[in-house]
């Protein structure tokens, strides 16, 4: 049995790294590239960002895909991963300590008059512009997993009204919780800021369009770090244009890397970030390395995904 690490990319951590701190966790760990993969029929695990659709044909003894992240829908929907082939994604606190402090930036970005300031030292000009207060501004987190429970929890400490949305019910102390489609335009309405992080399911694609926009508190401001098909950005230039919000701050797209013709990149009221809302893996790596040991041993998974759901 070996694991294979093969991301696919050349702008972040490279295979190399990955595999030789696993093999620094678990000594004992077969653990290989696409430099070093040998007879690929030894293959059981993979560690991807994406899965390609030649995988499972130059792996025929896959019994396990690891996703390096949390969202998984690309592997999900996949229509060359057999039925009988787990995944399994990570829930490190790296990443998610790293998109909470990424919504947090932006909207302190917002909330201190930043862009305002910047422009005004271009200038030269000496233009005091008051703060937003804090304690008067209402924050909005969608998703409240892993990730969004951390977020949610950051926004509030610094002094934040914090408002929490989710399919099923949840708790979190010191945050407004409320749940199911019904509640979500009245959470819109109330928002100076939504921090988007949910998953890509048939229930989110496509789930900001013009008319979820519209619901949107005029001139607030819409963050997106979880999934760039959340947002119908057309809907979303269309809205901007209107007010409604005033500004988005997108850290995914619905077409990553985003094409250098997509007009969000010269829009006004957007702000694009390439994708590094949750650049640090941390100590997920030691997840990847006890999953090969248990898929090895026959144990139970760490996070294994629930195929039919989609997470």
């Amino acid at each position: 049995m070996a694991l294979l690490i093969e991301t696919g990319l050349t702008d972040w951590i490279s295979d190399d790294d990955i595999a030789k701190t696993i093999r620094n966790i678990n000594p004992g760990a077969d653990v290989r590239t696409r430099e070093t993969i040998g007879d690929a029929s030894e293959i059981t695990m993979v560690a991807v960002v994406g899965l390609n659709n030649d995988h499972p044909k130059r792996l025929p003894n896959l019994q396990l895909v690891q996703k390096l992240g949390a969202g998984v829908e690309t592997i999900v929907g996949n229509p060359s991963l057999p039925d009988h082939i787990r995944i399994a994604r990570l829930k490190p606190d790296a990443p998610a300590q790293g998109i909470a402090e990424w919504f947090v930036a932006y909207v302190l970005h917002h909330q201190r008059n930043m862009a305002f300031h910047e422009a005004a030292q271009r200038k030269a000009e000496w233009v005091p512009k008051a703060p937003v207060f804090t304690p008067d501004t209402v924050v909005g987190v969608l998703g409240l997993g892993h990730i969004g429970a951390r977020s949610a929890r950051m926004l509030r400490a610094i002094g934040f009204q914090v408002m929490g949305w989710s399919r099923s019910p949840k708790e979190i102390e010191g945050v407004t919780c409320l749940y199911g489609e019904d509640a979500l335009p009245t959470l819109l309405g109330q928002c100076d800021h939504v921090c988007a992080i949910l998953p890509s399911t048939p229930q989110t694609v496509g789930l900001f369009d013009a008319q979820m926009l519209a619901a949107m508190k005029p001139g607030s401001q819409l963050l997106n770090a979880g999934r760039g098909d959340l947002i119908d950005e057309n809907a979303l230039i269309e809205a901007l244009d209107r007010g409604t919000p005033g500004h988005a701050v997108l850290d995914v797209t619905s077409t990553e890397p985003l094409p250098s013709d997509s007009p969000l990149w010269a829009h006004p009221g957007v702000t694009i970030t390439p994708h590094v809302s949750g650049w640090h893996l941390g100590e997920a790596l030691a997840d990847v390395a006890e999953n090969f040991q248990r898929l090895s041993a026959g144990k139970p998974l760490l996070h294994e995904v629930d195929r039919t759901r989609g997470y």
